[in-house]
This record gives C-alpha cells, structure tokens and sequence, in this order.
C-alpha cells in the first residue's frame, strides 16, 4: 500500500477540498461534515500527541499541543512538513510504532483504522495503547450506499487502479471494538471515538 499513498500523495487532499473526482455535490454533505470534524479535534485539550497514518497532515493542523506526525509515505510527509511546520514528521509503520511506552498522552489517527484487516486491527491496537493513555479515531461512518466492510477499487488521477479494504463503522460498534470509550462526533460521512 506504500506505493499507492506515495502515488496518491498529490491529489489525497481532493476529497477534502472538493477537487478533480470529488467536485460533485453529492460530496458537499462530506464538505459540511469534516468541518465540524475538525472542529472536534481542535477542541481536544492540547497535549502530547502520536497522529498515526497523519498523511498530508490536512487534519493534524487541528491538533493542539506538542504534535508527532507518523505515516508510511515520504510523499504524505512531505506535503505534511510544509502544511503543519510546527509539528514533527517522521517515517514509520503504524503496527510497530517507533516510541517507547506512554511516550504520548493521546494518539488520533483518522481514516487509517477502518483499512486494517483483523490481525492488523489487533496489533494497532496493542501499540497505541503502549504508547498513549487515550486513542482518538476519526474514520468512515456506516451510510446506506456501503456495506460494513468491502474491497474497492480506487483510480488514482494518472489511471492506475488499487484494490483497498474499507470499513465503515457505526459509532457504537466502533467503541465498543476500541473496548469503551465516548462518541465525540457521528453523523453520516464520519465518526469520531475518544477510548482509554
């Protein structure tokens, strides 16, 4: 999957500006939605914080206090470097995070959770719970057009085609796979779980 965020790295932030493919308005409720999202995050109390899988750091801009930036793409990183110059970047996999044990106060990570397989799933887990007291989840909310969970593919603006696995989640049954925690946020486009 390396290549195809590496590849998609110039156009990821389309979905969220409504640009090229997401232009049309069936994506403005999207628009809506990720306003009040980031609204969310920013009302987070400002701490140590791990952004696993930040990408571009299009939503780690929302993050107050002292922000660490991981994910697998030197492309992502690089748009993220210069997007959110006051946080720091680094390169790494999500599944065996680089820090030593509760060396943050929360991890967030947001659209990267529904995209793990089960064994994936349980290893993200184990590490964010090493490394932080408290996991926020941003992700993909369950609507009527998508199923739980589904294979798709996806075509990259130079027509390269990828199969991703995708998930999408109630807010409910999302805290309860976290193991507890509250809803900060859920509507139709996107959840939003805070978990100890």
């Amino acid at each position: 999957m390396r290549e195809y965020y590496d590849r998609r790295a110039p156009e990821y932030d389309d979905c969220y500006l409504g640009r090229g493919q997401f232009a049309d308005e069936e994506c403005r409720g999207f628009r809506d939605e990720l306003v009040e999202t980031t609204r969310v995050l920013a009302s987070l109390s400002p701490a140590r914080v791990l952004d696993v899988a930040c990408g571009t750091g299009f939503l780690t801009r929302y993050l107050r206090g002292e922000v660490v930036g991981l994910d697998q793409s030197e492309a992502m990183l690089r748009i993220a470097r210069e997007r959110v110059p006051r946080a720091r970047f680094l390169r790494g996999d999500a599944l065996t995070l680089p820090f030593a044990d509760k060396s943050f106060e929360r991890l967030v990570t947001a659209n990267f959770y529904g995209h793990l397989q089960e064994d994936e799933r349980r290893a993200f887990l184990a590490e964010a719970h090493r490394v932080a007291d408290e996991l926020v989840v941003v992700d993909a909310a369950l609507r009527d057009e998508v199923n739980p969970e589904e294979m798709q593919e996806r075509t990259l603006n130079d027509g390269s085609r990828w199969q991703v696995y995708k998930r999408y989640f109630r807010s409910d049954e999302l805290t309860a796979e976290l193991g507890g925690g509250k809803t900060l946020f859920a509507r139709s486009w996107f959840v939003v779980v805070q978990a100890q």
